[in-house]
């Protein structure tokens, strides 16, 4: 029995399961709302959202919900082709965006509130009239398969990095594809397969229409109207995932390719999402480990700022997507969650060094804890940088419909009123709680990746070259010992393969 049809006949395993937050309704089978009026804005913001994402993907057909979702964003509508709506657009200054995870997809854009009515005519049209043409079909598989056989595999080594970290982590997990499919699996969808995954899935209770901004007051139920009459009732109960497999000790997968420089992803799965109250105190030790792009971060200190040995360094307590400038993008949330750290491509001959020293700040932070004046700064930090997150009238309604998703009320509020009451104690017990530098997975996109397995099965001292020669005497002392720090690798869990064989079929590549 597939899953929507799961949930169409019995509602009350739904109360078995558990549905997403974001769903409080007596009627799971019904649309969900989520507004945030705004009377004196000019502009209305949109966000569909649809709970099916590429981990409903059917077995052997990866990459079918973003063909399918991208049909909807940039396919046409029955009525108007691609072309016509990009036209009709244009004068409006609107737009349709789409963006993809693993259990949701978004539907997004902004208007001004003079130009409200045709502009939701035409979106209106383009998710619950869509087109289906065979050309458009073919250009976004086209475009689908590129990206992963091409673009992916061919000249995003960090992007790269980070989506054989994912394989590791969820190799044969529902999570264990990339969004896009693979690139057998991309070419052989059909349009039909598309169309009845549309039908299956484009049901009143797997969306949540949220809407912000100065509308009508009448509008959202207009909307609501809309949706109902077009839509048939239904919803997927909630996907009850396998938990993630633990590395054992350290495990790497070196993707072999020329390359000027080595890209380098690390992490585990992690127990922990914003739902659970250790997230605040994990999330000041994150913040600062490695807070995305920001020069606080430890490592981006230790790595790119004594040494200069790359642009940056980051580390995440739970999936990071980047959204405005450099804040997290909202509604990429997902039921299990991950602790990863970034280390932006740093020269070859200083790869092993570097995987030497983030491993070994890791322990560190386990072992010692956040530093006290550390604590105090990272947190006031926090404090005042999460008031930046929802500056737009999409980034609020996304903030409201992940908390929701989360079962909370207000995340960013809840954050504010929590982070003042945590003590250091209670930051390091959820570093010890959580975080294990023992047992940790590695990708590496690099070349020469036989010398690289050697030198980490053998523990072969890794020194460091630099460009300047005049490095302080300090740097020196200490480099002296991360050059000989034990990471105990096992040969035979150092897997080598072509960087081109990954994301060919589903899976990691045979050793």
């Amino acid at each position: 029995m597939n899953r929507l049809l799961a949930g169409v006949l019995g509602a009350g395993l739904l109360l078995l399961l558990g549905s997403p937050a974001a769903c409080k309704r007596v009627n799971p089978a019904g649309l969900t709302m989520e507004l945030l009026p705004v009377p004196d804005d000019p502009l209305v913001a949109f966000r569909i959202l649809i709970k099916i994402g590429s981990a409903d993907d059917p077995s052997n057909r990866e990459g079918l919900a973003q063909l399918t979702w991208s049909l909807l964003a940039d396919g046409g509508s029955r009525t108007r082709t691609i072309d016509e709506i990009t036209r009709a657009f244009y004068p409006l200054a609107g737009g349709l965006a789409l963006s993809m995870d693993k259990e949701m997809a978004v539907f997004s854009g902004t208007i001004h509130k003079d130009n409200l009515e045709r502009y939701y005519g035409i979106l209106r049209d383009m998710l619950l009239d869509p087109g289906f043409r065979e050309d458009d079909f073919n250009r976004l598989k086209t475009d689908q398969a590129d990206f992963i056989d091409k673009s992916l595999v061919g000249t995003m080594d960090e992007s790269l990095g980070k989506e054989i970290l994912n394989l590791m982590m969820y190799d044969g997990h529902p999570y264990g594809h990339h969004e896009a499919g693979t690139a057998e699996s991309t070419v052989g969808l059909t349009l039909d397969e598309a169309k009845a995954f549309y039908r299956e899935n484009f049901v009143q209770g797997n969306i949540v229409i949220g809407l912000a901004g100065g509308y009508p007051a009448d509008f959202p139920k207009r909307v609501e109207s809309d949706f109902a009459n077009a839509l048939p009732a239904g919803f997927t109960p909630r996907m009850i995932l396998p938990t993630p497999r633990k590395p054992r000790g350290l495990e790497f997968v070196l993707a072999e390719k020329p390359t000027r420089a080595t890209a380098i992803s690390m992490g585990f799965p992690i127990r922990l999402t914003k739902a659970d109250k250790d997230y605040f105190a994990l999330w000041i030790a994150g913040a600062h480990f490695g807070e995305h792009r920001q020069s606080l971060s430890w490592l981006y200190q230790k790595i790119r700022e004594e040494r200069g040995l790359n642009y940056g360094d980051y580390a995440y307590i739970d999936h990071f997507v980047q959204g405005r400038d450099k804040f997290p993008a909202p509604d990429h949330a997902r039921q299990q969650q991950v602790f990863s750290i970034w280390i932006r491509p740093v020269n070859n001959e200083n790869r092993h060094f570097v995987i030497r020293q983030a491993l070994r700040e890791l322990k560190k932070l386990v072992v010692e804890g956040i530093p006290e004046d550390r604590f105090e700064m990272v947190r006031t930090y926090l404090l005042n940088y999460i008031r930046l997150y929802p500056q737009t009238l999409e980034e609020r309604l996304g903030w409201q419909m992940e908390s929701h998703y989360y079962g909370l009320e207000d995340f960013l509020a809840q954050a504010r009123a929590v982070l003042p009451r945590l003590s250091r104690a209670d930051v390091n017990a959820a570093i010890r709680k959580y975080l294990d530098p023992d047992n940790v997975l590695v990708a590496v996109v690099t070349q020469n990746a036989d010398a690289l397995k050697a030198a980490l099965a053998a523990d072969a001292p890794s020194p460091v070259r630099y460009a300047n020669p005049n490095m302080p005497r300090e740097i020196l002392e200490e480099d002296a010992i991360i050059q000989a720090y034990p990471l105990n690798v096992k040969a035979e869990a150092v897997r080598i393969a072509p960087a081109a064989e990954f994301f060919h079929k589903r899976g990691l590549p045979a050793r």
